[in-house]
C-alpha cells in the first residue's frame, strides 16, 4: 500500500513540475509573440524607409541625368521617356 502511495506521490509531483514548465513555456511564447510584431513592424518600416531612399535616389538621377545633358535633344528625349512613363502609369491605373 506504501509503495502505491509514494507512486502516486511521485506521479503528482511530475504532474505538477509539467504544469510548471507549462505554464513557464506559455509566459516565454507570449514574449515572443510580442517581440515578433514588433519586429514586424521594424521591418514595415524599414521596408518603407528603404522605398522612400529608392525614389530619392531616382530622383536625383534624374536630375543629374537632365542637369548634364549636352543639348535640349537629350533634354527633349529624356522628357519624352518621362511622357511615356506617365502614360503607362495612367494606363494601369484606368484598368
Amino acid at each position: 500500500m506504501n509503495d502505491e502511495i509514494t507512486l502516486i506521490s511521485g506521479i503528482e509531483y511530475k504532474v505538477r513540475k509539467l504544469l510548471e514548465l507549462k505554464e513557464k513555456d506559455n509566459r516565454k511564447i507570449i514574449v515572443l509573440s510580442d517581440q515578433n510584431l514588433k519586429l514586424d513592424e521594424q521591418i514595415e518600416e524599414q521596408k518603407s524607409y528603404i522605398n522612400k531612399l529608392k525614389e530619392q535616389i531616382k530622383k536625383i538621377k534624374i536630375a543629374k541625368s537632365l542637369e548634364n545633358s549636352d543639348g535640349s535633344v537629350e533634354a527633349k528625349l529624356k522628357i519624352n521617356e518621362f511622357v511615356r512613363e506617365i502614360d503607362k502609369c495612367i494606363g494601369l491605373l484606368n484598368n
